[in-house]
């Protein structure tokens, strides 16, 4: 008889503990979850599901906070970039217009060395830069700003607008740094750095320019940009 005795003892705690202990969590439910749960209808495998149901809603709150807390932060979204570089094959190509004339000299370059390496925010910046203060050189031209159209490993445009001085007169073809550049009839204004290499002109056109080239008006000097800067 002490045995049995024994024994109910040994299985009435654990179940006095596990009944306590649920209805203990019920209450708690009851008081933090007001409204959104009945005791009486719940039994073990629902009172699991409310559980993971509550977990999962208040997880995904707090990644929406702290996604929202990251962007107001920050002030923007941050945008993932393409990662392309610019090297020393990327060409680098020139678009000069003249605004007054809408007219288009296209030149096309090797990358100056200090942009090699650069990324697309990095040369936009850059860009930028340049725009902001340019040379006096190129202010003399009637530089008034730039545009990047095209930005790649393998090339980039750059629009480089101007409005060009108004010359009455014609122009000379000049030769400087092996570069052919446009004077002004005065032969010291420049009015364009045209940016053709004398090499890459036939010979007897080189002699010329070597002995200053005239040119009568503007339709001719566009005339010989548009055919040489090809």
């Amino acid at each position: 008889m002490r045995f049995v005795k024994g024994i109910s003892l040994f299985l009435f705690y654990p179940l006095l503990m596990l009944t306590v202990g649920f209805f203990a969590g019920m209450k708690a439910v009851q008081f933090f979850y007001p409204g959104d749960i009945k005791t009486e209808q719940k039994g073990s495998v629902e009172w699991v599901d409310f559980l993971e149901t509550q977990m999962s809603e208040n997880a995904y709150d707090l990644q929406i906070n702290e996604f929202v807390l990251s962007a107001e932060g920050e002030g923007t979204i941050p945008v993932a970039s393409t990662g392309e570089k610019l090297s020393a094959d990327t060409e680098y190509v020139l678009e000069e217009t003249d605004l007054v004339r809408h007219t288009v000299v296209e030149t096309t370059w090797r990358l100056p060395p200090k942009y090699v390496g650069m990324n697309r925010e990095q040369f936009l910046e850059a860009m930028e830069t340049y725009g902001n203060y340019p040379p006096l050189s190129e202010l003399e031209r009637g530089f008034v700003g730039l545009e990047v159209l095209s930005f790649s490993r393998e090339r980039v445009v750059v629009q480089m607008n101007y409005e060009y001085l108004q010359p009455s007169e014609g122009f000379y073809l000049a030769v400087q740094d092996n570069e052919v550049i446009v004077y002004l009839e005065d032969l010291e204004t420049v009015y364009i750095n045209t940016g053709i290499l004398l090499e890459q002109l036939p010979e007897d056109v080189q002699m010329e320019i070597i002995q200053m080239m005239w040119m009568e008006d503007q339709a001719a000097l566009y005339d010989f940009l548009e055919t040489y800067s090809s």
